[in-house]
């Protein structure tokens, strides 16, 4: 599943035992080169569905890791992107590798529990991002994503079906992914985005085909920041860690 410029098994083990952000930094020099980066297949699909919606001025990519979904994000939006991630390496890693065309980026380190911005945005996307958060940080998570969000804005996400214990995919995401948990609730009604003010749509992705029980691979999810304030209006948290993207 690994490349040989990728990490070795030792490099994985420490990533593992170590703090989030501490982990990423140690992976980041790598990230790009393991299964775990959104694939191109993904990100591309996702761009498709988003097209239509636009046109887009100013997108955030939150938990952007070493920028794949920022690559996205300079695809549809006109005037602006920023990258937001808590691993100082992964955001060294995007610098180094900005996209080709559209808009310029901002690189910013921060917490997606609490955002530095104001409602200045129409996209915000996530690759990967859910997986480091508990279920009960869902809500202050959605919210601070609403709050970020001009009226009208889209939140969007892809969902992927979880891996099957039988396979060697589950256990090697497991491995790198103790909290899988979250990404599986995730695939799940998202009534916690309604809560928080979204008008929420789950859209199948056929390119990605049907698992044997005919339930979607994939999906997307397109929410919509409606014009009130969000439900939830409590502080932000401490520390959030990067994300795979």
């Amino acid at each position: 599943m690994f490349t040989p410029e990728g990490p070795t098994l030792r490099e994985l083990a420490v990533q593992a035992m170590s703090s989030v952000e501490h982990g990423y930094d140690l992976l980041a020099p790598k990230f790009d080169h393991t299964p775990f980066r959104t694939s191109g297949r993904l990100l591309g699909t996702v761009a498709e569905a988003l097209r239509p919606l636009g046109p887009f001025r100013d997108g955030l990519d939150l938990c952007c890791g070493t920028g794949a979904g920022t690559d996205v994000l300079t695809r549809l939006c006109r005037r602006s992107v920023t990258g937001l991630d808590f691993s100082a390496g992964m955001l060294d890693v995007a610098r180094r590798n900005p996209p080709a065309a559209g808009p310029g980026v901002a690189w910013v380190r921060g917490d997606a529990r609490a955002l530095p911005f104001a409602a200045a945005f129409d996209l915000v996307v996530s690759f990967g991002a859910f997986g480091h958060f508990l279920p009960r940080e869902l809500p202050g998570l959605f919210g601070q994503v609403h709050s970020v969000l001009r009226p009208g804005g889209r939140f969007a996400f892809p969902v992927l079906a979880p891996p099957r214990p039988t396979g060697l995919g589950y256990w090697t995401l497991l491995g790198f992914d103790t909290v899988m948990r979250v990404r599986n609730a995730l695939w799940r009604p998202l009534t916690e985005l309604g809560r928080a003010g979204f008008e929420p749509e789950l859209r199948t992705l056929p390119e990605f085909g049907r698992r044997a029980d005919g339930s979607p691979r994939a999906r997307v999810v397109l929410a919509r920041r409606t014009a009130g304030e969000a439900a939830w209006d409590g502080p932000g948290q401490p520390a959030a860690g990067s994300v795979n993207s």
